[in-house]
């Protein structure tokens, strides 16, 4: 009988078996396939990474620094509205890289963590958890007092124990070009219907482009015209579904959600590993595997979070379908020097940006 496993070892998954280790719980982390394959997500990351990571992460998965973003209202040669920073804005980092060094420290701490076992089955019971799986020699069964559901937008926890979907899966794509960028500025573009397309330079790693929009959107099409746009050759290509909108709840008897399976993601950008890892501390802090009634306390610890913070990035992403004329209105406005965080909405109206805008003037 395990205290708790986790199933998925994304960036949530390993944090939260690496805090429940340290803390001396028996910990079974469970991913389907390989750790880190395939990439789905942006490696593009606020510098609070760093708060998350172990002792040289940096020199091992560092590849670019980005200062501020060039905003487009249409493709690779439309006017661009720069927002900026002169410190630091964000890191590009290997996205693969991050994935395996997260689970390499939640090993560390003392989790059982396992490649190649996919869930197939979880019967919830009063006492206790049952999990099924399915790994390299067979089915294996799995005992735990708490079971951990962070396995990714398309959770099958969250189907097997019937917990309610997120608002909205959108469909993103990625691809990377091999040449060398190391431009300190990203360009996001909003064409796309109702979210928008990128382009960021990874230094010696090459070049990420993406885009994403929701379903009935002809994202394909999009994509291959952004490509076209830049003139540029792209490979490695993947795509994946972004939960936008956490559902109203995202525990059950002796169960609860984090990351993607719970959309504890940015509704304006679709990024959701610091809110996802943000999320497994409080998990970790919050949950006694001996207590179900614990689950509360992360339900609330967690949207007391995050909860303004998404709000407010919907009404942001609400402006990425305004009309053009109003988009190059605004951008032209409000673009210049910021004290925004990437990863906190909410500091638009905080001393550093209010300083950054009378710096302006």
């Amino acid at each position: 009988m395990y205290d708790f496993v986790v199933v998925g070892v994304g960036p949530p998954g390993a944090r939260f078996a690496r805090r429940a280790a340290d803390q001396g719980y028996d910990v079974l982390a469970l991913e389907k396939g390989r750790i880190g394959d395939p990439l789905a997500c942006s490696g593009h990351v606020s510098t609070d990474i760093w708060n998350f990571t172990g002792d040289g992460a940096r020199e091992e998965l560092f590849q670019n620094e980005i200062y501020g973003a060039r905003f487009h209202v249409g493709g690779p040669r439309s006017d661009a509205y720069p927002f900026y920073k002169r410190e630091v804005a964000s890191n590009v980092i290997d996205r693969v890289g991050l994935d395996r060094h997260l689970a390499d420290l939640a090993r560390e701490a003392g989790a059982d963590v396992r490649e190649e076992h996919t869930v197939t089955g979880v019967t919830e019971h009063r006492d206790r958890v049952e999990i099924v799986a399915s790994g390299p020699d067979g089915i294996v069964e799995f005992e735990a007092k708490m079971l951990a559901g962070c396995d990714g937008p398309r959770s099958r926890v969250r189907d097997e124990l019937d917990l309610p979907q997120p608002e909205e899966l959108l469909h993103g794509v990625l691809a990377f070009s091999e040449e060398d960028d190391h431009q300190d500025f990203v360009d996001v573009h909003l064409t796309p219907p109702t979210f928008f397309a990128w382009r960021i330079p990874r230094g010696e790693a090459g070049v990420e482009y993406g885009l994403a929009a929701p379903p009935g959107v002809q994202v394909t099409k999009h994509f291959e015209e952004l490509i076209d746009g830049y003139e540029i050759d792209v490979s490695h290509r993947c795509s994946g579904a972004i939960p936008i909108g956490p559902p109203d709840r995202v525990t059950s008897r002796r169960a609860f959600l984090i990351g993607d399976a719970a959309a504890q993601t940015k509704p304006f950008t679709g990024g959701g590993i610091l809110y996802g890892m943000t999320s497994a501390d409080h998990a970790a802090r919050e949950i006694d595997p001996e207590r179900p009634a614990t689950l509360a306390a992360y339900e609330r610890a967690w949207r007391e979070d995050l909860t303004r913070e998404q709000e407010l990035g919907h009404w942001i992403r609400r402006a990425y379908s305004l009309p053009e004329p109003v988009q190059r209105i605004g951008l032209g406005a409000l673009s210049g020097e910021i004290g925004v965080h990437m990863d906190r909405p909410t500091s638009l109206v905080s001393l550093d940006h209010l300083k950054a805008l009378l710096s302006r003037a």
